[in-house]
């Protein structure tokens, strides 16, 4: 083969071993390593676009419930099969009709595009509320949610959905625990 061939074709080659790398690094950026949920950044993005589109959408917000004392009395790994688990528990819950994210520490979001179809509030908040077994303990899980319908809202922009979700989490908190609040 001809050096000059070679030549021109390795800065195209670079160039493309560098886009795959940016594109796996960006995918890798909007899930979160720990729970495989989506990060805040890679949740917004496709909760508008869902938002948008769908008027009967419903954005919840999930926050686990003096789960510092968990990982206190037990250690990270307890905190962070118990992450998992309400990770795993929220997206099952959430099926097809929608999306679900790890916010960041202990709060979770999601949003429901077809709510008729996904299982009721309480069985969400029944799945969450499950303890979860950790190197031969049970450990106690409770978690406020609150929710917004997309059509309750003035302008459905999520902004607006997070905050009156965010509201009626924690009233449900405020009313005690393993509560949830439209």
């Amino acid at each position: 083969m001809d050096s000059h061939v070679i030549t021109a074709a390795l800065p195209t080659l670079g160039w493309a071993v560098h886009g795959g790398l940016l594109v796996r690094r960006l995918a890798t950026a909007r899930r979160d390593p720990l729970t495989g949920l989506h990060t805040r950044a890679g949740w917004t993005t496709r909760a508008e676009h869902l938002l948008a589109k769908h008027p009967a959408a419903v954005v919840f917000l999930v926050d686990l419930d003096d789960f510092k004392a968990t990982n206190d009395a037990h250690g990270h790994a307890a905190g962070d099969a118990v992450l998992t688990a309400t990770a795993r528990r929220l997206n099952t819950w959430v099926g097809r009709d929608g999306i679900a994210a790890r916010l960041g520490g202990d709060e979770f979001a999601a949003i429901i595009t077809h709510p008729r179809r996904a299982p009721n509030h309480e069985a969400l908040l029944s799945a969450l509320n499950l303890p979860v077994e950790h190197s031969g303990r049970t450990l106690p899980v409770s978690a406020s949610v609150g929710h917004c319908h997309r059509e309750e809202l003035p302008a459905p922009t999520l902004t607006d959905a997070l905050s009156a979700a965010d509201w009626a989490m924690y009233a449900a908190k405020g009313h005690g625990r393993r509560n949830t609040r439209p």
